[in-house]
Formats: C-alpha cells, sequence, structure tokens
C-alpha cells in the first residue's frame, strides 16, 4: 500500500473518530457541574418532603404493630378464658 493511501485511511479511521471523543469529553468537561438556583431548591424540597414521609411511615408502622399486639393479645386471652 502506497504511504499516502495508508496516512489517508489511518486519518480517516482513526484521526476522525479519536477527534470527536476528544471533542465531546471536551464539552462534557465544560458543562456545568452545579444545579441552577430554582432546580436545588425544589430538590431539597423534595428531599424534605421524603423524609418527612419516611417518618409518617415508620410511626404508622409502630402504631400497626402496636394494633396487632392488642388483636393477638385479645385472641389469646378469649381462648384462655373461653
Amino acid at each position: 500500500m502506497e504511504p499516502g493511501v495508508f496516512l489517508a485511511a489511518l486519518l480517516i479511521f482513526v484521526g476522525i473518530p479519536a477527534f470527536t471523543v476528544l471533542r465531546i469529553a471536551r464539552l462534557r468537561a465544560a458543562r456545568p457541574q452545579s444545579l441552577p438556583a430554582d432546580v436545588a431548591e425544589r430538590l431539597e424540597a423534595v428531599e424534605q418532603r421524603v423524609e418527612d414521609l419516611q417518618q409518617e411511615l415508620a410511626q404508622t408502622q409502630e402504631r400497626l404493630d402496636f394494633a396487632e399486639r392488642l388483636l393477638t393479645k385479645a385472641r389469646d386471652d378469649r381462648r384462655i378464658g373461653g
């Protein structure tokens, strides 16, 4: 293969894709990493709401456990007394 043809093929199959990858990497690196203020505020509000819901769920589970214990105790008392 002639050197000119080889260099052209090398440029087409290696150089152009490499240039494209480097260009994309630079564009991604140049993107701002921080969130806009309104998005950050909304994210904090969502996180707070999730924490509130987790706390409510934990309280509800405690109440359910308590109710189950009372029902089990009442059923056991009826068996023993009945």
